[in-house]
């Protein structure tokens, strides 16, 4: 290594005069430009020209537009469903319940316009809603009892009825059912007489006259009258007198009516005569105390009804002085 003396006495060009010629001709200016072509990296190629932005915009796909017009009813829907179920509770039971009253009510429309073309309107809405009193009594009484059963149905010039969606267990269940829709029954009719005697309104009178009888007309123990169910818890024997009784009438007043009740009595005149099983025998079993209970209720009934006849009884005289 020189020392810096040595480096001040020996002059830097002195030591350029040793290097080797190729160096001297590759530091000239041409040489170097040449070399600085020859060792840089290519350059990118120029970028594309714009495209053109002249003319009308591209529109919207025809699935862009079918989901614009659906979002407001989805919207909508969203909410709907929203507001219906904080309503669940209370559309559920009308939504189950729904059959039930146009069956009824139905039935009931159809019953009214055929009797208001023979009584008039009025009086057909008031005998209806006698006969509706009259199997509610049945329905409350089944239902007291555990017992599962439809809706009433009218059916035109042969009442309504409600069906027993399973047997009663034995003749006192079946006979309270039978006789809860003539005590309700009656009490319909004593309500017609009582606004009969506020009023003065002779309707009211004929429609409790009517009531009264229809119930006492039920009471007779045949077919499928409530009377048939009642005396079960009685005697079954009984039926034995309601078919001689109905059969009479027949003869004396020949009617549609009387007839098809005298034919759905055979099976239960028959059922007296053949052998029972054990199971049938236990059927018909009731306590004392309730045959005597069952037995005050049917014949103090009857007397009941046939006193409200008496008393809502319009001579013809007074009708013609009206």
């Amino acid at each position: 290594m020189l020392t810096e003396a040595e480096c001040v006495q020996k002059p830097l060009t002195k030591d350029f005069e040793t290097l080797p010629p190729f160096v001297f001709d590759a530091l000239k200016p041409g040489r170097l430009n040449q070399f600085a072509m020859d060792n840089d990296d290519p350059l990118p190629p120029p970028p594309a020209p714009p495209s053109s932005t002249w003319g009308r915009p591209p529109g919207p796909t025809a699935w862009q537009k079918i989901k614009k017009m659906l979002a407001p009813l989805a919207v909508a829907g969203a909410l709907c469903l929203k507001f219906f179920a904080k309503l669940k509770f209370i559309l559920l039971p009308v939504l189950k319940f729904l059959p039930m009253v146009l069956k009824t009510g139905g039935t009931m429309i159809l019953t009214i316009w055929v009797y208001g073309m023979i009584w008039g309107t009025w009086f057909a809405v008031g005998f209806v809603l006698l006969i509706f009193v009259h199997e509610c009594g049945h329905l409350l009484a089944a239902k007291r009892l555990g017992l599962k059963v439809g809706a009433p149905v009218f059916i035109p010039f042969m009442g309504a009825f409600i069906a027993l969606k399973e047997a009663p267990r034995n003749a006192w269940i079946e006979a309270q059912v039978g006789i809860g829709g003539p005590l309700l029954g009656t009490v319909g009719a004593g309500l017609c007489e009582l606004l009969d005697q506020v009023t003065g309104n002779r309707m009211f009178g004929a429609l409790a006259y009517t009531g009264f009888f229809l119930n006492l007309f039920n009471l007779m123990p045949v077919g499928f009258l409530d009377g048939e169910r009642i005396v079960t818890a009685l005697s079954p024997w009984l039926w034995i007198a309601g078919f001689l009784v109905l059969g009479i009438m027949t003869v004396l007043h020949p009617n549609f009516l009387l007839i098809l009740i005298l034919v759905f009595s055979v099976p239960r005149i028959y059922f007296l005569f053949r052998r029972k099983s054990e199971q049938e025998r236990r059927y018909f079993e009731v306590t004392p105390g309730q045959r005597w209970t069952m037995a005050t209720m049917y014949f103090g009934l009857m007397a009941l009804l046939v006193l409200g006849m008496r008393l809502s009884h319009i001579p013809r005289e007074s009708l013609a002085n009206r």
